[in-house]
């Protein structure tokens, strides 16, 4: 009678815990998610109040991951170039973007390498954007209708800035045109950032964009002549909304973080709880209010819900617009 040799039988022991450790690997990654840095894209401008608001909220989930949150500015397609690079990460939850309201838009308006429903783990909704029509202070109109009047009496001459061709801001200034009768001279920028430089340096009069335009409105360098919310903006009471002032323009835009599609739900959690946590940082909050951003929380249960009502929504939207892509 042989006898097992006393190596060989330690060797079988250790392989078989290693198969054991092999055959339950989403356990162990979800133990230790997160180990490392997340990438956290933000599809605009470095410097603009988009790219300041999601260095806050990646300050805040840091410290509360305990893993750096680091930001990837990406900008330019609308702000939709976030969702397409994430197309190429693994969905293990390292990768995330910002997810503005242009990617349910734009792949009704051109080919894009994601469907933003079935390509994208909606994983929270943080905050909104607030949206408004501002002029330079020495611009010959006073308010929307005054702006009106003048664009009616100069057609194709009154030029605004807003943030790609369709973004948020962009067709909110069509869709009120069309309403108004008027016709504007759309001039596409990057971002919040680079249309400030514009109106502020005397290259375009006016411009439709995020509460960037806020301090200057203030310090009396610019004028508001309208916000595109359903309310009046509470940072500035006196300015009615552009349905307020006759035409029925209403805009409104939430956003969150998204990952890859088949992400593990554990991750997602995870994800979901971190940056839900930093709505209750003071300076996430002083961000928020700094630009007029509201606390807009949906779950990823009702931000996915979200997201399939409104690329439906957005579709109808484009084609009454006459934007939608050839088929």
């Amino acid at each position: 009678m042989t006898h097992p040799n006393p190596n060989r039988r330690q060797a079988l022991s250790l392989a078989a815990g290693g198969a054991a450790l092999l055959a339950a690997p989403s356990l162990f990654a979800q133990d230790k998610f997160p180990s490392r840095p997340i990438t956290l894209i933000a599809p605009w401008p470095a410097g603009g109040s988009s790219d300041a608001i999601m260095r806050a909220f990646g300050q805040s989930a840091s410290k509360i991951l305990g893993v750096p949150v680091v930001i990837e500015n990406k900008p330019g397609v609308g702000g939709t170039l976030g969702a397409s690079a994430m197309m190429q990460a693994k969905p293990d939850g390292y990768t995330i973007t910002q997810l503005p309201l242009g990617i349910y838009r734009l792949p009704h308006m051109q080919n894009m390498p994601f469907n933003p429903v079935t390509d994208i783990t909606h994983i929270v909704c943080l905050t909104g954007y607030t949206f408004g029509i501002a002029c330079t202070a020495d611009a010959p109109f006073k308010n929307l209708k005054e702006m009106v009047a003048y664009a009616k009496a100069n057609p194709g001459k009154l030029e605004y800035g807003h943030t790609g061709t369709g973004t948020t801001p962009h067709l909110a200034i069509e869709e009120f045109s069309e309403k108004a009768g008027i016709k504007l001279n759309p001039i596409p920028f990057k971002g919040s950032a680079e249309i400030m430089q514009a109106i502020l340096g005397g290259h375009i009069r006016v411009m439709s964009g995020t509460t960037e335009f806020a301090p200057h409105v203030q310090s009396g360098k610019l004028r508001l002549l309208a916000t595109l919310g359903s309310q009046r903006n509470k940072a500035f009471p006196d300015v009615p909304t552009v349905k307020e002032s006759g035409w029925d323009t209403i805009t409104e835009s939430p956003f969150g973080i998204g990952g890859p599609k088949n992400m593990d739900p554990a991750v997602v959690k995870v994800l979901h709880d971190a940056f839900k946590a930093t709505l209750d940082d003071p300076e996430v909050k002083a961000a928020l209010d700094k630009f007029f951003q509201p606390t807009i929380y949906m779950n990823t249960a009702d931000y996915t819900a979200y997201a399939q009502r409104t690329f439906a929504a957005e579709k109808a939207t484009i084609e009454r617009l006459g934007l939608a892509k050839k088929s």
